[in-house]
Formats: structure tokens, sequence, C-alpha cells
């Protein structure tokens, strides 16, 4: 059936969404979410995760033409439904404090927990707090976070990559030993800590990832996904700092290195999810005994 859709990106105005035969593709009425009984779950309601997402909508591709894009939905929202089963709530931060950009078209219009969710934390994502006022005050806050989530969608190569207030989040995660997760696209907002800077003092050089592969960036214009082709490639440049990619294509695949979390697209929403909050219980059931 997808092959009688448009494969013509949808203009939305300004930019253009991804076609309905992409959309046919990549974009399932409802996920493969599954609720967890986790163990010793986190009972301090002051230990939160922090999540960064993106405030900006699109991208400039390589012919000029915008992409509508932000923070994928499934890949933002099954992990955090899985962070809550264990315990921990999250709060929401873009740099400025600016109102959050989810693909919409990429919602998963049958799941209604995923639904639920997003509405649990409408408010946050309106009216999310500011990364520059967390840094400006000297990383204080009301939570006490014990990890930072970089949701995907291409949304999270714009302003995030270059962002001296992220570059300092970064460093403050790897000098608390505090846990870093990424899926799909994140791992891009990770460059902000290699930006302009000696590469051989990128925080995660040496560490092995699974991430969105550029391999398949550059065919998604073949069937509308985007309006033309990339402007740059996330990935190229994380291993240009030293990080090493385990995948090549997208299946699902998560994988953990020391403290940092990562999965290769919305394939692996379910099972990033269930290995970030096991690992962050694990880490700190260790530090109770």
């Amino acid at each position: 059936m997808s092959q009688e859709l448009s494969k013509s990106p949808v203009f939305d105005g300004t930019g253009y969404e991804p076609s309905f035969f992409s959309r046919g593709e990549f974009v399932a009425p409802k996920t493969d979410y599954k609720e967890i009984d986790y163990k010793n779950l986190n009972t301090d309601k002051n230990k939160k995760v922090l999540v960064v997402c993106t405030e900006e909508k699109y991208m400039d591709m390589a012919n000029g033409k915008k992409f509508a894009t932000g923070n994928h939905p499934v890949e933002t929202f099954v992990p955090i439904l899985h962070l809550q089963s264990a315990g921990y709530e999250v709060d929401f931060y873009t740099i400025n404090g600016n109102p959050i950009n989810l693909e919409l078209w990429a919602l998963p219009l049958k799941d209604a927990v995923v639904s639920n969710v997003i509405e649990k934390y409408s408010e946050q994502l309106a009216r999310p707090k500011s990364l520059k006022e967390f840094v400006a005050g000297g990383f204080k806050s009301e939570s006490e976070y014990v990890a930072v989530f970089l949701p995907g969608g291409h949304g999270a190569m714009l302003g995030l990559p270059e962002s001296e207030d992220l570059k300092k989040v970064i460093n403050w995660v790897v000098a608390e030993d505090k846990f870093m997760l990424a899926i799909c696209h994140g791992p891009a907002a990770l460059l902000a800590a290699g930006y302009d800077a000696d590469p051989e003092s990128f925080p995660y050089k040496g560490y092995k990832i699974n991430g969105f592969p550029d391999t398949i960036d550059v065919t998604l214009p073949e069937i509308g996904y985007q309006p033309g082709e990339m402007p740059w490639f996330y990935g190229g440049k994380l291993k240009n700092l030293g990080v090493e990619f385990l995948n090549d294509d997208i299946s699902g695949a998560c994988h953990t290195d020391r403290k940092l979390v990562t999965g290769d697209s919305p394939l692996a929403a379910n099972k990033f999810g269930e290995m970030c909050a096991e690992a962050l219980l694990k880490d700190s059931n260790a530090n109770n005994d």
C-alpha cells in the first residue's frame, strides 16, 4: 500500500515535512513500548533526568529548502516512560528556554500511552527551562540531575552542536560522573563538547556508540523524507573526534559504554529506554550499598 503514496515532501507554508511515502515507511501508529516492573525503584523524587531539546524547527538543506524537523516524539517519550517507571521524573530544557519543537508528523497517533505522557509534560514543552540560565547559575537547581538525555530527530543538529552552554553541560556531566543518554541523531549534540576544540580533549574520544548512520541520511531525499541533501553529516564529525560507530544500518541496536548509553533510531526507543532506566538504577543501588 505504501507504494501508492506520494514521495513528494509536504510543504507546510515555510518548509517541507516528509512525504507520505516515507511516513508510511518510518512512522508507525503505535510504538513497541512495553512497561517494565523495575525493582529497587528510585524513591528520591529530587533525583531527575535533564532533557535537552531543540527550540529550532527548520533545517536549511544543501539546496536551500527548509526541512521541518525537531525532536522525534517516539525517541523522546518512550525512553521517558521507562525513566518514569524506574522512579525518575524529567525536566525539559532548551538553550534559551524557548518552546520545544517536536516532529508532530511522527506522532504515533494510535498510541494512547505516548499521547498521555506528552500531555503530562505539555506545560514543560511550551515553557522549558533555560540551559543558558542553568549554566550561568553554576549548574545549581532544585533537582539533582543524575543524567542528561539528548533525544533524537534531526532537530538535535539545530543549535545544539555549536552551543557553548551545552558544551559546559557535557563537560559537567563528565566531571561529575553522571550518565549521558542519546538516541538516533541525539549524539550530534555531543559535538558541542568538540566544537572549536582540540580533538584530543573531546570527552567521549574512544567511546563506542549506536546512532543514526550518515549512510542512511544520504538516501533519505530519494523517498522524500527530506526536501534535499543534508547540509552536513554529524556521524563523520564524531568519528573525527574519535567516536566509533558500531552500526551502519538501523535495527534497534543499543549500546552502553561506561556512562554513555546510545540507540540507533526510533526502532531502538523501547530497548534504549529500558537500558537507560536499568543503568541508572544499577548505579544508584551500587552507590547506596
